[in-house]
């Protein structure tokens, strides 16, 4: 059975690095991802970009009132990886949970846990309960010491 999986980080710490790597080995594999991010994220239009240079056009930029499982073409889809997650809906996520047990699709999502007053988004908080594994991708703060969460200043 495929699982729906939820890496975060604080800003900086490779979320879209490593996502983008995940989808250029399928690709080289001749498999087919679907890459998608919320279309309220605007950072690098219908592109997912990366602090390192790199970047890929999204398959799909997901609306509020759309569902992964019925713009994805199940049958040729191998995997699918969503770059700023935690702007997904609760009903969004369900729909990826649905997605992993009904058509046995991995799903591979990339956000942020909370906001800069560590108050959960609403996609985030939906991933955490619903995930079959939850992985945070670290990194540091200027001080040294792990980074957590970001400030807004």
């Amino acid at each position: 059975m495929a699982d729906l999986i939820f890496r975060y980080g604080a800003m900086s710490s490779g979320k879209s690095t490593a996502l983008l790597q995940i989808v250029y080995n399928y690709e080289r594999r001749g498999m087919k991802p679907a890459l998608i991010k919320p279309a309220i994220d605007t950072k690098g239009a219908l592109s997912v970009i990366s602090r390192t240079g790199i970047n890929r056009k999204v398959d799909f930029a997901l609306e509020e009132n759309q569902r992964v499982s019925e713009i994805i073409d199940k049958e040729k889809t191998n995997i699918v990886v969503i770059d700023e997650a935690q702007f997904l809906t609760k009903e969004q996520v369900d729909d990826l949970f649905v997605l992993t047990r009904e058509s046995d699709i991995p799903v591979l999502c990339y956000g942020l846990r909370t906001d800069f007053r560590l108050e959960g988004f609403p996609g985030a908080i939906r991933l955490l309960e619903l995930s079959d594994r939850i992985e945070e991708l670290e990194t540091i703060c200027k001080c040294g010491n792990k980074a957590t969460i970001n400030l807004r200043f």
